[in-house]
Order: C-alpha cells, then sequence, then structure tokens
C-alpha cells in the first residue's frame, strides 16, 4: 500500500525548545501553501528587504488586529522545492523565553495556520519524497541522541546508508519475480529459467539482510542504553562509587547507615554507550517506613535494571546479608564490585582484595571489579568491566556505523522468513506460483522499511513519538 495524500494546509509550531527565561532564541515554523502570506501579514521588514528564498529579513512582528508589535525578529524563506518539506516555509526567530514565541504561534494561529501534529514537519518531508522513512526515522534518533555514536549510527541512517542496501535487496528481489512471473505468462516463449543463478541470489540477499538484522541488539542499544543499578548492604559505599564514577557529588554520603532512602539517578556513557546509573537504598531489613519504602524502591530497580553492581565491603568480606541479596538479584546480569580495598591494602594504600590474605576472595564466579570509591579507584576497571557483558551480548557500540530500529529488525525478519520460504519452493520443486507468493512478501517487507509500500497506520505509529516541531 502506497502513502496517504498529503494535507494542503499551512501548518506552524514552535521549532525550538523553550525554557523560561532561558535560552537566546526562539523559532516558530510555518509550512505550507500559505506560509508566506502570513508572513506577510505578520512580519514588517524595513527598508527595501527583498522577500526572495533563503534570504534573511530583519523586523517587527506585529499583531494583526491590532498592529501591535510583538517581538524584534528575523524571518527565514525557504520556498518551495528547497526547503525541509518541499513546501513554503517560513520561521520566524524570535528572542527566548516562552512569551514571544507563543504569542507568535499564535498569531499564525489567528491568520489561518493550523497547530501541527507531532512530526508533521517531517512528515510531509517525506510525502513530497525528500526523504525516505528510514531518514525520517534517523532524524528522529538524531534528535534524541544521547552518546556521539548514536548521533554517529544516525546521521549514517540519514545519509541513506540504511536506504541504499534495503532498495538494492528490493531491486533483486524484483528482479527475481519479474523473471519468475514471465514464465508463468510465457513459459513456452522464453528459455528456460536459470535456477542456479536464481538460488545464488537469493543466497547474497539472505546473507545481506542477516548481516543488517545483526545490528538490531546495537541500534538498541545506542537508543535506549543500559539501566544499571547500584544495589548491596547500607554502608558498604554504594554512594560513594556513584560520586566517583559520575564525577560529581550526586548522592549524599555520609558514615551512618542507611543515609540514601530513594533511588538516585546519573546519565552517563561509556564507550558510547548510553548508561542509566542507578543508586539504591542499602538493602537491609528496616523499621522506619521510609527506609522501608526506599529498601523496596531498591528491590524493584534491581529487578529492573540490565546491570546489577552488587557492591561490598572489602573489609567486612562477603557476609551472609551480602548472600541474601545475591538471592534476589542472581537472575540479572551481575558484576560483584568489591569497594573500600584501601582498608585492607594496609598503609592507606590500594591493593587488590585479598591480595595479601587478609580478606578471602567472594565465594561467587562473578565478573568482580575490586574499587576503593573514596579514592577514585577503580573506576576504569568498573567500565571495561560493563564493556566486556555488553561485547560477550553483541552489544558493542564501538565503530558501528549504522544500526536498525526495532520496526525495521520486524520487516527485516519478514522479508528474511519469506525468503527462506522461496528456497524451501525450490528445493521442493513447487510450481512457480508458489515462488511468486513468497517473493511479493519479501518485496513488501522490504519496502515497508523505505516507505515504498507502507500503510496510514505505520507513518502514525513512527511520526506519533517526534516532537511537535519537527
Amino acid at each position: 500500500m502506497t502513502a496517504p495524500a498529503l494535507k494542503q494546509d499551512t501548518i506552524a509550531a514552535i521549532a525550538t525548545a523553550i525554557v523560561p527565561a532561558q535560552g537566546s532564541v526562539g523559532i516558530v515554523r510555518l509550512s505550507g501553501a500559505e506560509a508566506v502570506a502570513i508572513a506577510r501579514i505578520l512580519f514588517h521588514a524595513p527598508g527595501r528587504q527583498v522577500w526572495d528564498s533563503h534570504r534573511i529579513l530583519y523586523g517587527h512582528v506585529r499583531q494583526p488586529q491590532t498592529q501591535t508589535v510583538i517581538d524584534e525578529a528575523l524571518l527565514l524563506l525557504m520556498l518551495a522545492p528547497r526547503s525541509y518539506t518541499r513546501e513554503d516555509v517560513v520561521e520566524f526567530h524570535c528572542h527566548g523565553g516562552m512569551m514571544a514565541v507563543q504569542q507568535v504561534l499564535q498569531a499564525c494561529l489567528d491568520c489561518g495556520a493550523r497547530l501541527a501534529e507531532p512530526g508533521e514537519f517531517t512528515l510531509r518531508a517525506f510525502l513530497n519524497g525528500r526523504i525516505d522513512l528510514t531518514q525520517a526515522e534517523s532524524i528522529a534518533d538524531l534528535v534524541g541522541a544521547r552518546s556521539p555514536q548514536a548521533a554517529q549510527s544516525a546521521l549514517a541512517g540519514l545519509q541513506g546508508k540504511l536506504a541504499q542496501p534495503i532498495r538494492q535487496l528490493r531491486a533483486i528481489c524484483l528482479d527475481i519475480l519479474s523473471e519468475v512471473e514471465a514464465r508463468i505468462d510465457f513459459e513456452d516463449d522464453l528459455p528456460p529459467l536459470d535456477e542456479a543463478l536464481i538460488k545464488t541470489q537469493l543466497s547474497q540477499v539472505l546473507a545481506q539482510v542477516t548481516a543488517l538484522l545483526d545490528t538490531a541488539d546495537r541500534g538498541e542499544l545506542l537508543r535506549s542504553g543500559l539501566k544499571v543499578a547500584i544495589v548491596g548492604r547500607p554502608n558498604v559505599g554504594k554512594s560513594s562509587l556513584l560520586n566517583a564514577w559520575s564525577r560529581s557529588d550526586r548522592a549524599i554520603v555520609t558514615a551512618l547507615p542507611g543515609t540514601t532512602r530513594d533511588v538516585v539517578e546519573s546519565q552517563l556513557v561509556v564507550g558510547g554507550i548510553p548508561i542509566q546509573v542507578l543508586d539504591t537504598a542499602g538493602i537491609r531489613e528496616a523499621e522506619d517506613v521510609v527506609e522501608q519504602i526506599g529498601v523496596a524502591r531498591s528491590r524493584q530497580a534491581a529487578q529492573a535494571a540490565d546491570l546489577v553492581l552488587l557492591t561490598i565491603d572489602a573489609a567486612q568480606g562477603w557476609t551472609d546479608a551480602d548472600q541474601e541479596i545475591y538471592e534476589q538479584v542472581k537472575g540479572r546480569s551481575l558484576i560483584l564490585v568489591v569497594n573500600k580495598v584501601d582498608l585492607v591494602a594496609g598503609n592507606g594504600g590500594v591493593a587488590a582484595w585479598g591480595s595479601d590474605g587478609a580478606v578471602p576472595p567472594p565465594p561467587l564466579a562473578l565478573p568482580t571489579v575490586y574499587t576503593a570509591a573514596a579514592q577514585n579507584h577503580g573506576i576504569e576497571a568498573l567500565e571495561q568491566a560493563i564493556l566486556t557483558i555488553a561485547q560477550a551480548g553483541k552489544l558493542t557500540a564501538a565503530n558501528l556505523d549504522l544500526a536498525i530500529n526495532q520496526r525495521q529488525s520486524a520487516a527485516l525478519t519478514r522479508a528474511k522468513t519469506a525468503l527462506q520460504h522461496v528456497q524451501d519452493t525450490i528445493a521442493q520443486q513447487l510450481p512457480l506460483d508458489f515462488w511468486s507468493i513468497d517473493l511479493r512478501s519479501a518485496i513488501q517487507s522490504l519496502g515497508e522499511i523505505t516507505g515504498e509500500d507502507v500503510t496510514e497506520s505505520v507513518l502514525d505509529r513512527i511520526f506519533s513519538r517526534f516532537c511537535i516541531g519537527k
């Protein structure tokens, strides 16, 4: 199914993040046939400034009924088809903050524009043929990128590095289908089908589809990141570990057990992977109602985390309480963090826990990192341990040029299944009509990725996740 027809009305929205009393510039964007006409009503440019495409005009925005000046602003004209949407686009570059841009937006709406729906500017760019669906999704990924690697991957998609191989694979499948259907309709007039060549082509397409599917987990990791929970008994140094890792005083640290009463969050990037670190309240049986709530949230955070850092005190060794916590989280991916090693190394130095026999090693076959968080020691080793676990799960983000998202992965999986069915059909020597059924299914699935074969409901799901002004 082809994409739905484009609405012809003019839309408007605030295109920049608006923070009260902050930000130097706020942008209101218009797109559509009446964009320039609305701009001429609202914007008064002194002198003989020329209203040409891709020129910036200086002037004032005025309220259309009263002619009251709303803001001193710049006006940027981008006429079709040389614009983001391939329609006439006008941008009012106003002073930052809330009031100026809100008033300019309302003036645009008073002049006949409609408030844009989420992602509608990019949707129009897609429907007008300026970008394909993979590029549209890459724009959203670029806006929401949480690490340089995520931005790099999104930029690769925006440059067509996913769409190009998908189109090539779809073209090969279309060529195969045309050969098959020609034999169905004109079998007596054409030479026999080159079955060996078709088998080779199908194998090559399947190999490339599989290679693209292998990037799905890495792509999800780049977009969503890892949720890491630091858990352990009270006063083992969880908050000190968070502070040392984030290089900030995110969590309150005292010698009093139970200081942390709630989950404290910090956002980090490790090896290109966004990390959401959760410092949790010490897990123990508590009588204090507030602490009980904190302990319950700690357990919930541990169960929801992708990775748990089970933190213990090197000076106290592995205790029964540590064992109890381990039993609660052992179903998760775990790294054992042995903290406060400086207290057992002698003379205040830092050494591997148990290296001098002072404390026995933990009775667990877990990846183990030794830290002295108060001394900022062991953080690099902790990050390397996290990356090692990520790489073992084929989730490394290093040097990743391209990664597919969940929607693209689902479509590729359907295409792969259909192509495998074609191979089975050939092997079973079934009639050519059976070949064409699965070939069409593969072609449709590949077309869904780039938008050449897409339904309106799919577009609604994709673009509803965009911000209003994009």
